[in-house]
C-alpha cells in the first residue's frame, strides 16, 4: 500500500505554477502509477487542506542517444491540484511568492 509520501514526490516551481499558486492550484509531479483520487488524499493528509479537484498529465520519457546506444529518458506525471475556496493556503507555497 501506498503512503502520502509515496504518491507526492515534489513540487513543481516554475513560473507558471506559481501564477497558479496565487488561484490556490498547487503543481506536483506525482508518481506515474497513482489516480486523481489516491493524490487528492495525499495531498489533503500531508498539508491539511481541502482539495476541490485534481487534473493529471503524463509525460513519456524522449529517446536519447550516446552513440550508437540508444535508450529513453524516465516517464513521469505531474498533478495540478486546485483547493476549495475555505481552505487554507500551502505554506510551502506562500514562501516562494
Amino acid at each position: 500500500m501506498k503512503t502520502a509520501y509515496d504518491v507526492i514526490r515534489k513540487p513543481v516551481i516554475s513560473e507558471k505554477s506559481m501564477a497558479g499558486a496565487a488561484n490556490k492550484e498547487y503543481t506536483f509531479e506525482v508518481a506515474y502509477g497513482s489516480s486523481k483520487t489516491e493524490i487528492k488524499y495525499a495531498v489533503e493528509e500531508i498539508f491539511g487542506v481541502e482539495v476541490k479537484s485534481v487534473n493529471t498529465m503524463n509525460y513519456y520519457g524522449k529517446e536519447k542517444r550516446q552513440g550508437v546506444f540508444v535508450g529513453n529518458r524516465a516517464k513521469r506525471k505531474k498533478a495540478i491540484v486546485k483547493l476549495t475556496e475555505k481552505s487554507k493556503p500551502i505554506e510551502f507555497f506562500e514562501g516562494m511568492m
